[in-house]
């Protein structure tokens, strides 16, 4: 598994890319609700154990919360502190929220002279900070998702992503329990993502002695199963390297996905 690739996706997120290994993700309050006033805080960050903020707080610019008819919300009340990051959310509708850290850009390494630079930003603006001639050069796209669920009332069907990872499956992202087993599919660009490894810990491996990760192979139909050993959070990852870039300096592309999953007791 490439640990650097989420770390470095933190990273550029608030500051030039750095070769730590930091996990990132959203952690919201609740993921199951019902009533007509139901309120929800998410926070966001990166640290060195699933949910526990030590290192940055995860920038929020390229948030997008969906609403179950497919509006798109504004977050309330957010703010950035030193080690995280946060926001509110009114879930005014029945059915399923998607809430998501989701973008692409590149990065770019090059030499001038006997000075390695290093830049990080939007493809469209890569011809204006880096030099086209330059020594060495090295351009790689990366496309991130970062995401959760929330559902009031009835879990609701939520709309395939094109674009990077992302989960799916006969299986609701709100509707996991302890001791059962969820088939879920991940896909790479809308298409199934196969033959890849994805890692699954629970909250609080920060106070056990082994981080009793699991670890499961997707098939040739992106297909995955996960029978879950407890209620808790849960924080599931998977990362690709490939060639198949949008942008047409890039010599290949990382793809990163994160999701927090809420699994409830029996």
């Amino acid at each position: 598994m490439n640990r650097l690739l989420p770390a470095l996706f933190a990273a550029t997120l608030l500051v030039p890319a750095v070769a730590q290994a930091h996990d990132v993700w959203l952690e919201p309050s609740s993921t199951v609700l019902s009533g007509d006033e139901a309120r929800i805080t998410v926070d966001a960050g990166s640290g060195n154990d699933k949910f526990y903020y030590n290192h940055r707080p995860l920038a929020l610019n390229d948030l997008v919360i969906t609403s179950p008819s497919g509006k798109t919300l504004e977050p309330e009340n957010q703010f950035t502190g030193a080690l995280r990051s946060g926001f509110d959310v009114t879930l005014t509708e029945d059915g399923t929220y998607r809430i998501a850290v989701a973008g692409q850009g590149v990065f770019a390494r090059w030499k001038e002279g006997d000075q390695n630079k290093r830049w990080y930003g939007k493809p469209e603006d890569l011809d204006k900070h880096v030099p086209k001639d330059a020594q060495d050069l090295m351009v790689r796209e990366r496309v991130q998702r970062i995401e959760t669920f929330v559902t009031k009332g009835n879990p609701t069907d939520l709309e395939p992503v094109s674009k990077g990872l992302a989960l799916t499956g006969n299986t609701h992202p709100n509707d996991l329990y302890a001791g059962e087993t969820a088939e879920f599919v991940l896909t790479l660009d809308g298409e199934p993502a196969r033959n890849l490894q994805v890692e699954i810990v629970r909250d609080g491996a920060r106070y056990r002695d082994a981080v009793e990760e699991i670890v499961v192979l997707t098939d040739d139909q992106g297909r995955f199963e996960v029978r879950w050993p407890q209620a808790g959070l849960y924080w599931l990852h998977a990362d690709i390297q490939d060639k198949q870039t949008s942008t047409p300096a890039a010599q290949d592309r990382n793809v990163a996905y994160v999701a927090t999953l809420e699994v409830l007791p029996e």
